[in-house]
């Protein structure tokens, strides 16, 4: 039996420097404004991972730790992102051999006809290898009330490879949480295959404003104070309607917003225009939503 206590002793600092993760975890905190449990989660999952290996290289065995994740939550919260920077974690502490993450939908996976699903699903398949496979709206993999559709095959197919290349590949699958919640009660032989269960909440009407300044700061656009209590206003009625999409939304709605400052801008050639012209988003590019009708 091994004497744990007569082995080389490990350096945490040096090891956790090696690596780029907090690199990576600290550009999760620069890019995603709020989503502080899904950020925790995050860096959880990270430690585990990294101890897990130093773990491994002193030659203490233990079960390899779940790496297949489920992400809930609306659109527009983050969750690609937070699977990209996932990826690379995985890819720098060497859980992965290539780190990229494909994005895919049912159409992606599910064929039209026998004999079509099998061959679709182990392409991208292959082409995932040694990264993260992020299936989005993995709900509509599973369809009980069509006889004829062939979701089951992918997912038949999905779960040998879950469960025999683990080492290989790491799926994440995405959705909002009720259908997922449906899903794995439906398929709990995939259930049992995902370690990691994210949720990720709606962003406030704070934290929506703040992501807003961000995206025009990118694009050298100002909001003047009259129009960031119109922005305001326009996120609390918006949060309110169907088919919210949180910083999704909040993006097409700057651009329409700039649309109706070029516009206005155009319409009054006469004037001498200056960099704050050009620059400044006013009350009345986001008044003219027809959300205030």
């Amino acid at each position: 039996m091994m004497n744990i206590l007569t082995t080389t002793p490990v350096n945490l600092q040096e090891e956790y420097e090696k690596t780029e993760i907090a690199k990576i975890l600290n550009i999760l905190d620069e890019e995603l404004v709020g989503l502080i449990p899904v950020k925790t989660r995050i860096r959880e999952i990270a430690a585990l991972l990294l101890i897990d290996k130093l773990r491994k290289n002193l030659g203490i065995t233990a079960g390899s730790p779940g790496l297949h994740m489920s992400f809930t939550g609306s659109p527009g919260t983050g969750k690609t992102t937070v699977g990209l920077k996932m990826a690379d974690i995985l890819y720098q502490l060497g859980y992965v051999q290539k780190g990229h993450l494909l994005t895919v939908t049912r159409d992606d996976l599910v064929g039209q006809y026998i004999g079509h699903t099998a061959p679709k699903t182990k392409e991208v398949l292959k082409k995932a290898m040694g990264g993260v496979l992020f299936i989005d709206e993995a709900y509509y993999l599973y369809k009980p009330d069509n006889e004829r559709d062939y979701g089951a095959e992918a997912i038949e197919i999905l779960l040998q490879v879950m469960e025999n290349q683990r080492d290989e590949l790491v799926v994440i699958l995405a959705g909002y949480k009720e259908p997922m919640d449906k899903f794995y009660e439906s398929n709990p032989g995939l259930s049992s295959r995902i370690a990691n269960h994210i949720d990720f909440p709606d962003y406030t009407v704070e934290e929506l404003l703040q992501i807003s300044k961000l995206m025009l700061e990118e694009q050298q656009y100002q909001l003047t104070p009259d129009a960031e209590v119109a922005l305001t206003e326009y996120i609390k009625r918006r949060k309110q309607k169907p088919l919210f999409a949180n910083a999704r939304s909040v993006k097409n709605a700057l651009d329409r917003a700039r649309m109706r400052q070029a516009n206005r801008i155009f319409d009054s050639r006469g004037q001498v225009l200056t960099k704050k012209e050009l620059v400044n988003i006013e009350a009345q590019d986001i008044l003219q939503s027809t959300i205030f009708d």
